[in-house]
């Protein structure tokens, strides 16, 4: 099993959401975060109303586990279907999940999922 954690803009929440459904992923958690990149949270385009010196942007979080043969596919569908090619479209980490237990029926391991 392994822990997908998504980091990206939040309009494009409900289609990542959409990915998600379409590789039979039922749960997922949800976190509002701040942040920057290497861009060290400055915007490319430059507007008139943004107040100067702050350097943190809005993103979603989300992370779900799923089982590992499904880690590459959602990925790659992820990454083709997000990607815009400019700066703050994101980031995936994936991490190992030694166990999942469901505690309302006791499954264990990817039948917990």
């Amino acid at each position: 099993m392994q822990e997908v954690e998504f980091i990206i803009n939040s309009e494009k929440l409900e289609q990542l959401k959409r990915i998600l459904d379409a590789h039979g992923k039922t749960g997922a958690t949800f976190s509002f975060v701040m942040g920057y990149g290497h861009q060290r949270g400055l915007h490319q385009v430059y507007r008139r109303e943004e107040a100067p010196g702050i350097n943190l942007l809005p993103k979603v979080s989300v992370r779900t586990v799923v089982r590992d043969e499904l880690v590459d596919p959602l990925i790659d569908d992820v990454v083709a279907q997000l990607g815009d090619d400019t700066f703050g479209d994101g980031k995936i980490f994936v991490r190992d999940v030694a166990k999942a237990v469901r505690i309302r029926t006791n499954e264990r391991g990817d039948e917990a999922l």
